[in-house]
């Protein structure tokens, strides 16, 4: 489902006036017209926030899951980086898998780059403009980040939107039988790919989901700050439940990742300059449509650590 722009198309809801000591008067939030996601809007995120406003923005951030703040074109990397650390620890971005341009290796090190641009013949960022499957990012670890927030610097005229899933919904709309099946069941999460489907150096390209290397986890989690039970399906490659055989474990998670992604459950982003974007990874799937090779897309990446 595509988000609605105008006011008529969203349902408004005041959520916190400011401190006469900020710069602006009030903020307010304007929930999307689907399965998850929200606006925040009157608020300046290069400028320093409140205790009770990060709390506020907090607060949304759960009950939401994705929310944007539109608008934020003079974002520079440290105020994405300051108004991160609220939510807690930054991780570095990882290693490179190729040689990357000066410009992209001079960047702070809580700084992504999600691009397709090259400078002098080398890439300035990951990704590159082809599709990005359904996932939640880096669920092949032990501790899977917390979130992220993503902020758009260039995007092409079309193409690239960014899709998302809610997993609490996913959860409760299975049926009782399913639920109980899966409430003890543990899926591996495959570490060999990106979400762009390239295999990543030093490993191996396994072909049966049985020899699966990457993390456990179990398909039903309870998230850490609202206590919910969610599908936690990490991505669909390679996957296997332990303890069935191929076939079943095929034939369950193909079911799930259906499920999960069904259009009811999702809402997409379509991005514009000046958009951030934060959303919670353990509660949530995402993917990318493939743009134009010849456009641009630039996007500065925070990751939220887990703890």
């Amino acid at each position: 489902m595509m988000d609605r722009e105008t006011d008529a198309d969203i349902h408004t809801k005041k959520v916190i006036h400011m401190s006469e000591h900020t710069l602006l008067d009030s903020i307010s939030l304007h929930p999307f017209d689907a399965a998850l996601g929200a606006e925040v809007r009157g608020i300046d995120l290069n400028q320093p926030l409140s205790d009770e406003l990060v709390e506020a923005v907090r607060a949304a951030w759960a009950e939401h899951l994705v929310l944007r703040f539109r608008g934020q074109h003079n974002l520079t990397l440290e105020g994405q980086i300051a108004f991160s650390r609220h939510f807690g620890r930054l991780d570095s971005r990882p290693q490179a898998s190729m040689a990357m341009s000066e410009q992209h290796n001079a960047l702070p090190p809580e700084i992504t780059v999600i691009s397709n641009v090259k400078v002098d013949g080398k890439p300035l960022g990951a990704l590159g403009d082809a599709e990005a499957v359904w996932h939640a990012d880096m669920t092949y670890n032990e501790h899977a980040p917390k979130g992220a927030c993503l902020f758009a610097k260039e995007v092409p005229p079309t193409g690239g939107n960014t899709h998302f899933a809610n997993m609490y919904a996913a959860y409760d709309a299975l049926d009782p039988a399913t639920r109980r099946y899966i409430s003890s069941l543990q899926c591996i999460h495959d570490a060999s790919r990106n979400s762009a489907g390239e295999l990543r150096l030093g490993f191996e390209d396994i072909t049966d989901p049985r020899r699966t290397v990457g993390a456990t986890h179990p398909l039903v989690a309870t998230h850490a700050v609202t206590g919910k039970s969610c599908l936690m399906l990490g991505r669909r490659r390679n996957a296997y439940v332990v303890g069935l055989s191929l076939e079943d474990s095929e034939a369950l998670l193909d079911h799930l990742w259906a499920h999960a992604t069904h259009a009811r459950f999702t809402w997409a982003q379509v991005w514009q300059s000046g958009d951030l974007l934060m959303w919670d990874n353990a509660c949530t799937l995402h993917r990318r449509d493939a743009f134009d090779p010849s456009t641009r897309r630039l996007m500065h990446r925070t990751q939220i650590a887990s703890h």
